[in-house]
């Protein structure tokens, strides 16, 4: 049988334990919360950055189609020339 020494000691020991893994807990949660803080602003730089690439494309696109019509026009133009 134990002794209410034993038991005390057992509570006092269980109440330790039990506090350091609150304070482990409590830890491990705030480094989520900072985490999941840095993620959603690389989130939201991410979400400017694809705007941007848009609009590079869109620029890249237009320069693409307006060299396609200019050499289309010089060989049409060329060919013209060669059947003079």
């Amino acid at each position: 049988m134990q002794s209410g020494a034993t038991r005390q000691s057992m509570a006092t020991s269980g109440s330790a334990v039990k506090a350091r893994q609150l304070t482990q807990l409590h830890s491990q949660l705030a480094q989520l919360s900072s985490n999941l803080a840095d993620t959603e602003n690389l989130l939201r730089m991410t979400s400017v950055q694809a705007e941007c690439m848009r609009g590079l494309g869109s620029w890249h696109g237009g320069l693409f189609m307006a060299a396609s019509k200019v050499l289309g026009e010089e060989s049409v133009q060329q060919q013209q020339q060669g059947q003079k």
